[in-house]
């Protein structure tokens, strides 16, 4: 049993067997046309993410090094050679990292970086392709043991960008709210079956159909690539229009004001929801309003915060996704703190 779901604050255990696990070791090997998996993991090896290291290299006996990143952080290993070695982290992990050329020139050796766990920002990744880190972003979660969709190294090294390879093991589907499946270019429901989903939540197994349906919206194109939308249960319905946060964060962060950002609805009687950024400015000085005048031209008018919260440090967990329960609790505690853009 895999604890997931503690970022909403509601923490459920996925049911996996040896089976399913090592469905997904064989589908990553045979992804990476690798024999050999040696791994370098700074995560949790009650995680998933950090599982999962560990089962690739333990079930052929390859290398295994555990290393908490407090003490990568630290210096330590940077002296070790990782050419031969995969590691994974979360983009907070990456951006740590990039901001120290020491660790930046020890990442760079790297055979492969996996970064999962949570959406990475442009800025993020184009700053990784200038330091010419192997990156390999991946789309995965604890009910399919980890990645199912991943953009390879050389692909990234070339400017691709939000885009995922579907792993050998995995068979995904585009469909609509009925269940119906959708052509090439068509946005949708991600439907994902393969042998390595958890057989349910426990007690509970999941249904008989062996689809799990995760959430997540997205299309793939004419090659079967494919690009993620969004969440489903993240979307922000302001004023009958649809607004997903990552597009909003994204433009967000490509004005430089920011070291870290968050986009949620909060519910309000006449626009139905109100697209509120809850921000680290880089520094003091910057406001709601300045970054407000900055999004103008970038993105629709309708899809710009109209509530504003600056904080020291947004919350997230070891895995750096974010605590969407204490955002909320922010905000009800700092009502009067918040800045109201009016249009």
């Amino acid at each position: 049993m895999i604890p997931t779901g503690g970022s909403s604050g509601k923490i459920r255990f996925a049911m996996h067997t040896w089976q399913t696990l090592m469905a997904s070791v064989q589908g990553f090997r045979e992804y990476f046309q690798l024999r050999e998996v040696n791994s370098i993991c700074v995560l949790p090896l009650y995680h998933i993410s950090g599982l999962m290291q560990f089962m690739r290299s333990f079930s052929s006996g390859d290398r295994f090094l555990i290393l908490p990143f407090k003490e990568l952080k630290s210096g330590k290993l940077t002296n070790f050679d990782p050419q031969e070695f995969f590691i994974s982290l979360v983009p907070t992990q990456l951006q740590t990292i990039l901001n120290d050329s020491h660790l930046t020139a020890w990442l760079s050796r790297c055979y492969t970086v996996l970064l999962g766990g949570a959406p990475a920002w442009d800025e993020l990744l184009e700053k990784a392709r200038f330091h010419n880190i192997r990156l390999a972003p991946s789309y995965g979660m604890t009910e399919t043991a980890s990645q199912i969709a991943t953009l390879n190294p050389a692909s990234f090294l070339n400017g691709n960008k939000g885009i995922y390879q579907i792993l050998p093991h995995v068979n995904l589907k585009i469909c609509n709210e009925k269940g119906k499946c959708l052509d090439s270019q068509q946005t949708g429901f991600i439907a994902i079956s393969s042998p390595s989903l958890a057989l349910g939540y426990y007690p509970e197994p999941f249904s008989s159909s062996g689809v799990f349906y995760p959430d997540d919206i997205g299309f793939l194109d004419e090659e079967g690539v494919l690009q993620i939308i969004g969440r489903s249960s993240d979307k922000i319905i302001t004023g009958g229009e649809n607004v997903f946060p990552c597009e909003i964060e994204t433009a967000i962060r490509s004005t430089g004001r920011v070291k870290d950002v968050f986009v949620v609805g909060k519910a309000d009687n006449y626009w139905g929801q109100i697209v509120s950024a809850v921000y680290v400015p880089t520094n003091l000085d910057i406001s709601p309003q300045q970054l407000r005048q900055a999004l103008i031209g970038k993105i629709a008018h309708f899809k710009i915060p109209k509530l504003w919260l600056k904080i020291k440090e947004i919350p997230r967990n070891e895995q750096g996704k974010i605590n969407r329960q204490q955002i909320q609790e922010l905000l009800s505690q700092h009502q009067s703190e918040l800045v109201m853009q009016h249009d």
